[in-house]
């Protein structure tokens, strides 16, 4: 054992798992993980809750009241994630309170069929925050085109947001334009800014599994040389956005009245190739004010061997430029590569939730009791 992830949060980094489930709550695991591997938040998305509430563990109590009171299946996995997310709120509230609102925080999802409206992302972000009804929640947007203005709105009504799927640099860009905007139309309204708190999600590991693929197809050595390269570079370079846009004249402005600044949040953190090091998204990843959400294997992987030795983004973005640049000579289009996964990420969260969907169905459809 190493004392990785104590290093890794001295380091400035923000240790929050990607996962949740009712028996994680209920049998102490999360307290443990806080209170032993530095663990500081929770993200949670389409994916997980339908792998946990697939499972059964710990749910079959709450269905069954639910197929009394003859719900809809879409009420029904509203009450059942909202009661996970509460939960699990109330477990790290004290992180919350020591952290001043920074960390201590679980992200929700709203309904991902609704990716490309940005009215009923606002409506569902309002409906979830009231639904929680905890302080330290993070209402997930994905930074879609239409999610965009959905995060400056819902940021402007003083409601935390998580923004998720982001995978190229242009769009997020955009995504930390959103947050100030959604500052600025708060401070207008008389809000408190410094209780408004943000995360920006770069996901990084399917960018290697896309390009990879790419690299594979070419065949070349200049192709294999690169292999494993552009997900830390392209996270980096988002890194040196972060650093250039909360450092401008319009962030001073909002920081004076009180705002804090939206950390970027690496996602997508499991190595999904056996060939590359199980923590290359931790330990290359290493900057102050940042998050890493780790599944468990990453989190347990890290602890276990991760060699944490400092920042690793400082002074790199000449070389992670070179290595996008290098990709692009041989071919392979950024602007595809980065709208290809968007698309992905949003399809999977789709069809998790349209099983899940489906699922519960099945499970209320079974519990209902008989008539008469």
């Amino acid at each position: 054992m190493t004392d990785a992830l104590k290093r890794l949060s001295e380091e400035g980094v923000a240790i929050w798992l990607d996962d949740l489930s009712r028996k994680r709550i209920t049998s102490g695991n999360l307290a443990e993980l806080i209170d032993q591997q530095h663990v500081v938040g929770v993200t949670t998305n389409p994916t997980i809750f339908q792998k946990a509430i697939s499972s059964g563990d710990g749910y079959e109590q709450q269905l069954a009241d639910l197929a009394a009171r003859k719900v809809t299946v879409e009420e029904a996995i509203r009450m059942i994630t909202t009661a996970d997310v509460r939960d699990a709120a109330d477990i790290l509230r004290p992180v919350f309170d020591a952290t001043d609102g920074q960390d201590g925080r679980v992200s929700i999802e709203v309904d991902p069929r609704l990716a490309h409206n940005t009215r009923a992302t606002v409506a569902e972000a309002k409906q979830l925050a009231w639904l929680v009804d905890r302080p330290n929640t993070l209402i997930k947007i994905p930074a879609t085109q239409a999610g965009l203005p959905a995060i400056a709105e819902t940021i402007g009504r003083g409601i935390s947001v998580n923004v998720t799927l982001i995978f190229s640099l242009e769009r997020y860009r955009a995504v930390m334009d959103a947050y100030l905007s959604g500052l600025e139309q708060a401070r207008e309204k008389g809000l408190d800014l410094s209780k408004v708190h943000s995360v920006a999600s770069f996901f990084v590991s399917r960018v290697d599994s896309e390009i990879d693929k790419r690299l594979a197809a070419l065949g070349t050595d200049e192709a294999k040389a690169l292999r494993g390269k552009a997900a830390v570079a392209n996270a980096r370079l988002a890194y040196q956005a972060y650093e250039e846009v909360f450092s401008s004249d319009r962030w001073t402005v909002l920081e004076n009245a009180g705002a804090n600044k939206q950390r970027p949040l690496w996602a997508s953190t499991g190595v999904k190739d056996p060939a590359y090091p199980d923590t290359l998204y931790v330990t290359e990843l290493v900057a102050p004010n940042t998050v890493n959400t780790m599944p468990e294997a990453t989190l347990e992987a890290t602890e276990d061997h991760g060699e944490v030795t400092g920042d690793t983004i400082a002074g790199t973005y000449e070389q992670a430029r070179a290595d996008l640049d290098a990709l692009e000579a041989l071919g392979i289009s950024y602007d595809d590569v980065v709208q290809v996964l968007e698309d992905e990420g949003v399809d999977k969260f789709e069809a998790s939730w349209n099983d899940l969907l489906k699922s519960t169905e099945a499970e209320l459809q079974r519990l209902a009791p008989s008539e008469g």
